[in-house]
């Protein structure tokens, strides 16, 4: 007769299972709350203060809602308020157009260079470091290099203007608007050309090698090759360099605020030093600072929007339309 152990028939205890769910929310738990501090809460107390009259540094946090009154200033465009922000507005919108179109066509180009297996460029990590580095470089460093260039009556520029007999006597380049606009323009396009170029590359490293070998093999091109595969498929990462490129245009501050002070009259003024000065120069405007960037961060959201119908893939939509 077979015996029968002790602990026959007793089901073994489960071990009891360790959650580790609450371990994630404590490491997401920082960024939430740095956050919540630093940028939600600034976002809410801006759009309050646009509808406060908080003219002075004693209605920051001591006044009283009077709704759009702030808003009808800088709609009202008869109004020296008014006019001094849409100027600042279309200058804005003016340099930031003369930089990035160079800046988008020089990236697209360095990228379809650097990508392309037939040009076999040789030190190319050199050239990409080399590219990058004005990005890293402080926006402050830029100003004092280029003040220091350009400066009057005594600079390297204008020496050099002198040796080759381009000009007879130093020139201010600061107070002439094209040069002021265009020395602007052009470092926000030498800072950040090299950054748009390493995410086209990123873009482009990402499509399927086997449709670059098939265009190999029906003989295309590079020129065709880059119009007619690379480009439509690096549309998403276009429109990300568009909205990136928009929102960090259009709230230009350090180069114009540290090179020019806004000058030659104002002509290179922008939205962000306008906010600036509204709300920290007298008479310390904070209402009107306030609700000029609201007004911003409608121009921003709008435009981003449009560029982002602007840029769907059409194809997309006839793909989904099919069989309906």
């Amino acid at each position: 007769m077979q015996k029968v152990s002790a602990g026959a028939g007793i089901a073994p205890k489960k071990r009891k299972s360790i959650s580790y769910d609450k371990y994630g929310y404590l490491f997401v738990a920082p960024f939430f709350i740095t956050f919540i501090i630093f940028s939600l809460y600034p976002i809410f107390f801006t759009f309050r203060t646009s509808l406060t009259d908080a003219a002075g540094w004693a209605k920051v946090l001591d006044n009283k809602i009077v709704g759009f009154d702030s808003f009808a200033k800088l709609f009202d465009f008869g109004s020296e308020i008014s006019k001094f922000f849409w100027q600042s507005l279309g200058n804005t919108v003016i340099m930031w157009v003369f930089n990035f179109v160079p800046q988008i066509g020089m990236a697209l180009m360095l990228a379809s260079w650097f990508t392309d297996t037939r040009m076999r460029l040789k030190f190319q990590g050199g050239f990409k470091v080399l590219i990058f580095m004005p990005n890293i470089i402080t926006a402050a460093t830029l100003g004092i290099l280029f003040m220091s260039l350009f400066g009057y009556p005594i600079g390297p520029v204008n020496s050099l203007m002198q040796q080759l007999g381009i000009s007879n006597s130093p020139f201010e380049f600061f107070r002439s608007v094209p040069t002021a606009r265009g020395i602007v323009s052009f470092i926000q396009w030498w800072m950040w050309y090299g950054n748009t170029m390493i995410i086209m590359i990123a873009g482009i490293l990402g499509i399927n090698p086997a449709l670059f070998e098939a265009a190999l093999v029906d003989g295309c091109s590079s020129r065709q090759t880059f119009w007619k595969i690379t480009l439509p498929l690096i549309k998403p990462i276009l429109l990300y360099n568009l909205v990136t490129s928009l929102v960090g245009g259009l709230t230009m501050f350090d180069i114009p605020h540290l090179m020019t002070q806004g000058n030659p009259n104002y002509t290179t003024n922008t939205v962000a030093r306008f906010i600036y000065t509204q709300g920290f120069d007298m008479p310390n405007n904070f209402n009107v600072a306030c609700a000029a960037s609201v007004v911003l961060f409608g121009i921003i959201v709008i435009c981003s929007l449009i560029l982002s119908s602007i840029m769907k893939d059409r194809d997309v939509k006839k793909v989904k339309g099919v069989g309906k």
